[in-house]
């Protein structure tokens, strides 16, 4: 009887995975239509990888752009707040219902405010919907007669909330790892095939509209091992910043503000990002911008130019992030990270390259972003293999990033002892 029972509770788990894979595969791809649609209405252009910003749209329109997009979104915030916390995955994952509409609602609102040009990552928004998606749909079948065991129940949010990371950003290996490392934080084999099916299955349907590109733009060129000693560094300078960064996003996550005060706040944050995107256009959206300039910087010509941009970046985007979370803002913070890490990554590899030729400045930045990722997300394994992912790296570069990430990793448990 103990053996029917769970082989029963074996073969639901594994109808709902794949359920859920294609659910939230779908998900993830309509927020991405969302996201092309209101970029296109409000600043005229569709994100790709060659144009990951607004760059050709008028600096007036970047400026309304963002100040109707802090308005819109502070009201909407403002309201489906008054009665109700946004319930985050951690706390679904231990057994709290995400409400389908308001979470709908919330999940949305990010991604309107991400595609008006607001300077927060978009990867919360998959997440938190795949996550209710799973919480919601698993509570359905359970009143349905399909015996889920509360275990797997906690598991199948994980993976749905790393398929929605998978779904968007096409990496079925980071969505997996996301779920394992971050969410989940078991590894096993059930555990595993759970998360890599819901993963793959969501990438593969997230890529109907979004394709198989890479998301940033590298240059793919073979890592030798003249970088081992960059990544090193570059591993002990980002566990360092890193773990500041971490910090100053938990900070300002706290005293995140709510009530009346999102409505002037955040609508002052929309205003003043809108000023630094008229003349910076980088600093909008979620870091794609700001990453790509780093890995397009050239060594050959203006460079010393190219360098004072990417040092105010660096400042420009900490601050403007930090301050929409502190705002009232919501959204997810990966992609900050690597766009603050390639601009330390390039800094401090003009002055390696100075000294060691044979490395370019987009292996800098590359190095520089998953060494950041890794200490602010405090995710060795999904950090790795996110920009190994996204980037569409060669094997050659598993080692230098594999450092990287583990000198970096060190250095922030140690600051945290």
């Amino acid at each position: 009887m103990e053996n029917d029972t769970s082989r029963r509770q074996d073969i639901n788990l594994a109808v709902i995975t794949v359920c859920l894979g294609l659910i939230v595969g779908c998900s993830s791809m309509l927020l991405g239509v969302l996201l092309d649609t209101v970029e296109h209405l409000f600043l005229g252009f569709v994100e790709n990888n060659q144009m990951p910003v607004a760059v050709n749209a008028l600096p007036s329109r970047r400026l309304v752009s963002l100040i109707i997009g802090g308005i819109i979104s502070a009201v909407v915030w403002y309201f489906l707040q008054r009665n109700w916390e946004p319930v985050g995955i951690n706390a679904s994952i231990k057994g709290k219902r995400m409400p389908v509409l308001r979470t709908a609602i919330h999940v949305m609102t990010q991604i309107f405010y991400v595609s008006t040009g607001g300077s927060i990552g978009r990867e919360l928004a998959p997440r938190q919907a795949g996550a209710m998606i799973a919480d919601n749909l698993s509570r359905s079948f359970d009143r349905h007669g399909w015996s889920i065991d509360p275990e797997d129940r906690r598991l199948l949010i994980a993976a749905a909330a790393g398929a929605g990371f998978a779904g968007v950003y096409i990496s079925p290996i980071t969505g997996t790892m996301f779920c394992l490392e971050l969410l989940y934080k078991k590894i096993n084999s059930r555990s595993v095939a759970v998360s890599v099916t819901m993963s793959s299955i969501a990438t593969m349907v997230g890529s109907i509209t979004k394709g198989f590109v890479p998301y940033y733009l590298t240059g793919n060129r073979h890592y030798g091992l003249v970088v081992i000693p960059l990544a090193i560094l570059l591993g002990i300078v980002n566990g360092f910043l890193g773990t500041i960064f971490k910090k100053f996003i938990k900070l300002a996550s706290q005293y995140r503000v709510k009530g009346k005060a999102i409505l002037w706040q955040l609508s002052l944050v929309g205003l003043l990002t809108g000023l630094v995107a008229m003349f910076f256009p980088a600093v909008c959206g979620n870091g794609r911008g700001l990453a790509q300039l780093a890995m397009n910087t050239n060594s050959s010509t203006g460079l010393s130019g190219a360098l004072l941009w990417l040092v105010f970046g660096f400042f420009a985007k900490a601050i403007v992030t930090l301050l929409t979370i502190k705002g009232g803002g919501y959204g997810g913070t990966l992609t900050p990270s690597i766009a603050i890490g390639a601009c330390i990554g390039v800094l401090l590899g003009v002055v390696y390259m100075a000294v060691v030729p044979g490395v370019t400045l987009a292996q800098c930045a590359v190095l520089g972003a998953v060494s950041l990722l890794a200490a602010s997300q405090q995710a060795p394994l999904m950090a790795l293999f996110m920009i190994f992912e996204v980037c569409h790296m060669q094997y050659s570069a598993l080692l230098p990033l594999g450092l990287a990430v583990a000198v970096s990793i060190w250095v922030s448990k140690q600051m945290q002892k």
